[in-house]
This record gives C-alpha cells, sequence and structure tokens, in this order.
C-alpha cells in the first residue's frame, strides 16, 4: 500500500484507467519521470496485481500495460496491525491529494470550458444523518449508479459525440468532531 502511494504510480494507474494500454514511455510523459523509472513503477504494480502486460499492437516489439481491471478501494479495518494501518493511511492520504489536485486543476480551468461544461460541473459538499448500514447501502447505490459510465469501460466509439472523461469524487465518512480551539483573550493593551 505504501508503494501505491506513490504519486508517480497514481498518475500511471489514472492515466492505463482511462486511456487505455499504453507503454513506460507513454505513462512516463503524463507522470513526469523517465521512461526506465515509469518502467520500474509499472514492474512494481503488476508485482502487486494492479497493471498487467497488454495485448501487443503493431509488430509487437513494444511492451503494453494495461490497468489489471481492479477498483482501488481502501479501508482502515478495526484489526489492522499498526504498520498496516499506517500503510492504509499513507494511501489514503495520497489518494486524497490525487484528487484534490484533480479538482484543482479543474476549477483552475473551469472558465476556459466551454457553458454547456460549466452549467453541469459541480463541487458540492452535504452532510447527511445516517448509521453505517444506511451509509453502506448508500456508497453501493453511487457504484451502481455511475458503472454504466466507468472510462475503463466504456470505450470512446461507445460514447456519445463530445463526451469526455469526467471524474466522480465520492467521499463517504463519518465527521469527526473537531477540536474546540477556546475564546482569544482580549487583553489588547498588553503590547503596550
Amino acid at each position: 500500500m505504501r508503494a501505491l502511494a506513490h504519486p508517480a504510480r497514481l498518475m500511471i494507474l489514472s492515466r492505463l484507467g482511462v486511456e487505455g494500454s499504453a507503454t513506460a514511455t507513454e505513462v512516463a510523459e503524463i507522470a513526469g519521470i523517465t521512461p526506465s523509472a515509469a518502467s520500474y513503477h509499472l514492474r512494481m504494480l503488476a508485482k502487486y496485481g494492479f497493471v498487467e502486460d497488454a495485448p501487443p499492437r503493431g509488430d509487437g516489439r513494444e511492451r503494453l500495460w494495461k490497468t489489471a481491471n481492479a477498483q482501488l478501494s481502501v479501508a482502515s479495518l478495526p484489526g489492522d496491525q499498526p504498520d498496516v494501518r499506517d500503510a492504509k493511511v499513507s494511501l489514503m492520504l495520497a489518494l486524497r491529494r490525487d484528487a484534490n489536485e484533480e479538482a484543482d486543476r479543474a476549477l483552475a480551468q473551469v472558465e476556459r470550458d466551454s457553458a454547456e461544461w460549466r452549467d453541469v460541473t459541480r463541487f458540492s459538499r452535504t452532510r447527511i444523518r445516517v448509521d453505517a448500514e444506511e451509509m453502506a447501502r448508500l456508497n453501493e447505490s453511487i457504484e451502481k449508479l455511475i458503472e454504466p459510465y466507468l472510462a475503463r469501460h466504456r470505450d470512446v466509439k461507445d460514447a456519445p459525440s463530445g463526451a469526455r472523461v469526467a471524474e466522480v469524487q465520492v467521499n463517504l465518512f463519518p465527521v469527526a468532531k473537531r477540536p474546540v480551539q477556546g475564546l482569544p483573550t482580549e487583553d489588547h493593551d498588553s503590547a503596550r
């Protein structure tokens, strides 16, 4: 899990998941690393079952990689050993950073998008009141709702004209109590 938390590996997985199979050189460009470093990262991702060899194209001299079609989901479990829990937290933080960066890039360029795309772009945050069972059902419902649109399963030719890759970010978590900051002191004259 710590290995997966590497930003280049998350970018590689994202690239393969959206655009399909690629060589180490092709994913190196998107991750901003050398082709040899990309090759290393791909081998590590393959070692843990996240990517695998893809069918060759052309003369078959290039090694192509594809995602292993596994959805990446991480949960901290009560029985996790401390080192496993720490690795999971590191991965979750890396995933959140990557998601935040993706949202920041979208927000930075939203004004350059057409009115059609600006009208359907949403950044929202909603508080709900649920028990654990309801939250689990909600999560399952959301997954079923977006399933037909997943870029890794929906080929470009099967999507409507003008379709673009979009990102759904869903975070379901119980709200943690905020620490009480206390009131500031009223002693404004202490510097005199």
